[in-house]
């Protein structure tokens, strides 16, 4: 088994990415109410704080804090992940190799992880997760994207609803290759 190196951190924060396995399905947005049930769920059994959640179509981007005592990130993802794919009718295609293991065939094995290292670093990753919608084209203007904590943040008054303007304003690195 390989042995990953992660950066654990009791009460951290950081930035996570995880895909499907099939990157043309629409499964997350599809099934929106799911995969919140999944999180929330999860949050109850081993809790953490959501600093930005968005769901895409195929992928989704959170930055989390886990509690003072806590740097278990990964089981909290096994949970989600197992959580949503349980709850969803198995007709998926499988290879014979995860017909044989008993997967399911929904996410990617992995997830990217990144420790938030200071104050900059976490306002570009919260920034990153409100303006991945756009940077995807499914919409011009972030506050038009439902799956997205971008909302709750605008009713708490950290960011005004007009924040990035429109798609053909939108500048800047964000991250994601071409």
């Amino acid at each position: 088994m390989p042995n990953y190196r992660r950066a654990l951190l009791p009460g951290g924060c950081w930035f996570f990415t995880v895909n499907l396995l099939d990157r043309r399905q629409t499964l997350l947005t599809d099934h929106i109410t799911i995969l919140r049930e999944a999180v929330a769920a999860t949050r109850r059994d081993c809790p953490f704080a959501i600093d930005a959640f968005v769901v895409l179509p195929d992928h989704l981007h959170a930055v989390w804090t886990l509690p003072a005592e806590d740097a278990d990130f990964s089981v909290r993802w096994r949970l989600i992940k197992s959580r949503f794919a349980k709850a969803l009718p198995k007709n998926e295609r499988l290879s014979a190799v995860q017909a044989a293991r008993g997967e399911r065939g929904i996410w990617q094995h992995r997830f990217w992880e990144h420790l938030i290292r200071d104050e900059t670093d976490y306002a570009r990753h919260v920034d990153y997760c409100h303006i991945n919608p756009m940077k995807h084209g499914h919409v011009t203007r972030v506050r038009d994207w439902p799956c997205s904590s971008f909302h709750r943040d605008v009713r708490a008054g950290i960011f005004p609803e007009d924040w990035a303007g429109d798609s053909s304003k939108v500048g800047g690195d964000f991250g994601e290759r071409a």
